[in-house]
């Protein structure tokens, strides 16, 4: 709720008006009548009147209707010293009075106030708490948003999903590129809910729930904005996290109320975004899991395909964790169709670029399938910022269109991390300059490995030289003699620092390339059976352990066994770096010559540092015309 100072204030007045009446009434009286709350010293009745009749007493005041008395007495020892003293009377009747009136002591009877504060007492016991009560009713019904509708309080258990009876999310078919396969399996389920007499004719049944499940960025989200604006039926969206709270019960309320919702305006559509949030495996956690989030997924599995049925409620999820949900909510009957959105091909990332390139100006020279061939890997939301940060930083450069060094610095940001600060000339940068021609020269060299793009001594992120490297054509399989020269390529730089400086003078540069390195050696000998040990894998619990399901890892083979795999993978690697090493003693005159050459220009590109290769050396044909 929006906090409002007018809202405020409207209620503060009313407060302090009540405020200000109930102490007039109260306290009021209290403070006027000063006279007898001063006095606090006590005389009894009977020295009262010895007082009296010796003549110590000057002035009465009568209170309470006369039961109490306050009196101006005289100090016996010192007569011109006087002070007030309060007397409790029997009475204050007639006597009294004609003995005050014989001993000419002026006296006088206060009014009684106590009907006024019992009146003011009545008033303020009652109309404060009334107040009170109706703001908290006020500020209960304006925090809901709705004139005169229930608050957040009341609404604890009510699904927070968004509702259009007609999404306008301004996304088509059309505005989604590079999963045509997704986008056909979709556009079915719009097509059925658009004209259902087309399936059920031949007695196809609509179905129950579509899972698209893919990596972060590759457009499942996008998707299904897609799916709202091209279906024309009610559409509701929320995600997986709004259904769990901290007290058990209020995630199954929520599902309830969803489907109930949902099930007033069928035919239509309810997406739940990162459903792994709430459709966990129920438990795989310490102690029986998490109460809660478990009863939350039992009430979706029975409002999706339970004993009522839910007929004319499509439930589509996106998830990029699909292991990790229980297996009674993959089913057929809740969700009939898993759809893959993955990473697109050189095709799709073509079809991508074209979309997000639709609003920004290209110079001549620029071409998207270039763009699409240097991106291998790349998602939908990757290409959609690397167009974003040429455009950022043409405008930078205040140039009118986005140039191909916009390109190159934009998918260098995007890979590696921002631009640093150049490195000064001095040993450590002709040492780095060493170490990324050292990786260059090897993969230029190799036959199997991918062509060079690019060496430079810009630093970006935590590296301070890169040497990009792009593969020639969509590789979805790779050979046994791509994976060596790549790992032989990864100690390219190791080596070059071996041989040109010497083992004594190696750095902590490799650390990097050496992960990678053990990595891609384990699993060629772990993995896909490309060693001495023949056709086996022993990979089957080198995955994430998942908790309370694989807490106790357990390994498939033997401690020998395992000994036997680091030898393998320690000969492979071995071997590739000596392979590395020789091919640095026989380039050491071209290297160097790089390295001049590099430290003068901070950055080479593929073309010239293989022509420049090729002036020493001949090049192997795959790297002499790469695609």
């Amino acid at each position: 709720m929006k906090f409002s100072w007018r809202i405020a204030l409207l209620w503060l007045l009313p407060v302090l008006i009540i405020g200000f009446f109930f102490w007039q009434g109260t306290m009021g009286p209290v403070w006027r009548e000063t006279g007898l709350n001063a006095a606090t010293a006590r005389m009894t009745y009977g020295r009262f009147l010895e007082y009296l009749d010796a003549g110590y007493v000057r002035r009465l005041d009568l209170y309470d209707g006369g039961r109490t008395a306050v009196v101006e007495v005289a100090d016996p020892e010192l007569m011109s010293r006087f002070q007030r003293i309060r007397v409790d009377l029997p009475t204050a009747g007639p006597e009294l009075i004609s003995r005050l009136r014989q001993a000419h002591v002026d006296f006088d009877i206060h009014n009684n106030r106590s009907n006024n504060l019992a009146l003011w007492g009545l008033l303020g016991n009652l109309v404060f708490p009334l107040a009170l009560l109706g703001g908290l009713v006020f500020l209960l019904r304006r925090s809901s948003g709705i004139p005169g509708g229930p608050g957040p309080a009341m609404n604890f258990g009510r699904s927070r999903a968004r509702f259009q009876m007609e999404a306008k999310t301004g996304v088509k078919f059309d505005d989604v590129a590079g999963v045509d396969e997704a986008k056909e399996e979709l556009q079915e389920v719009v097509t059925f809910l658009k004209q259902p007499e087309r399936f059920t004719a031949v007695g196809a049944k609509i179905p129950r729930g579509v899972l698209l499940v893919g990596p972060p960025g590759t457009g499942k989200t996008l998707l299904a904005k897609a799916i709202a604006g091209e279906a024309g039926v009610p559409f509701f969206s929320i995600s997986g996290s709004e259904f769990v709270e901290m007290f058990v019960g209020v995630g199954a309320s929520r599902v309830r109320d969803l489907f109930k919702k949902a099930k007033e305006n069928a035919p239509c559509i309810v997406f739940i975004d990162e459903i792994d949030a709430v459709g966990r495996q129920r438990g795989a956690g310490i102690g029986g899991g998490n109460d809660e989030r478990e009863q939350t997924l039992n009430q979706l599995l029975t409002e999706m395909d339970g004993f009522e049925g839910n007929t004319g409620v499509i439930v589509i999820a996106a998830t990029n964790r699909p292991d990790v949900l229980d297996a009674a909510l993959l089913r057929p009957g809740r969700f009939d169709r898993q759809v893959t959105v993955d990473v697109p091909d050189i095709n799709g990332r073509l079809a991508i670029l074209r979309v997000h390139a639709r609003n920004k100006k290209f110079d001549d020279t620029i071409s998207l399938e270039m763009i699409a061939r240097r991106t291998p890997g790349f998602s939908g939301a990757d290409l959609a910022n690397l167009l974003n940060e040429a455009a950022i930083l043409t405008a930078r450069r205040r140039k009118e269109a986005i140039g191909a060094s916009e390109i190159d610095a934009a998918i260098d940001r995007v890979i590696a991390g921002m631009e640093g600060t150049p490195l000064v000339d001095g040993k450590s940068k002709r040492l780095i300059a060493y170490h990324e021609v050292g990786h260059a020269i090897v993969g230029t060299l190799l036959p199997h490995h991918d062509p060079v793009q690019k060496v430079t001594l810009i630093p970006r992120g935590q590296a301070r030289g890169l040497t990009w490297f792009v593969p020639g054509e969509e590789q979805m399989l790779l050979s046994r003699a791509q994976l060596l020269a790549r790992i032989t390529g990864a100690l390219g730089g190791r080596a070059a620092e071996a041989v040109v400086f010497g083992e004594s003078e190696v750095t902590t540069g490799a650390g990097n390339d050496l992960q990678q390195v053990a990595a891609l050696a384990r699993q060629m000998v772990t993995r896909f059976g490309m060693s001495d040990f023949g056709l086996l894998s022993l990979d089957g619990q080198m995955g994430e352990v998942f908790l309370g399901r694989d807490l106790v890892a357990r390994s498939d083979y033997s401690d020998e066994l395992a000994a036997l795999v680091d030898a393998q993978v320690r000969r492979i690697v071995h071997e590739c770096y000596q392979r590395a090493c020789q091919i640095i003693r026989e380039n050491r005159v071209v290297i160097d010559r790089l390295v001049d050459l590099l430290i003068e220009k901070e950055t080479i590109d593929g073309e010239e540092f293989r022509r420049i290769v090729a002036e020493y050396t001949p090049l192997p044909a795959q790297t002499a015309s790469p695609a």
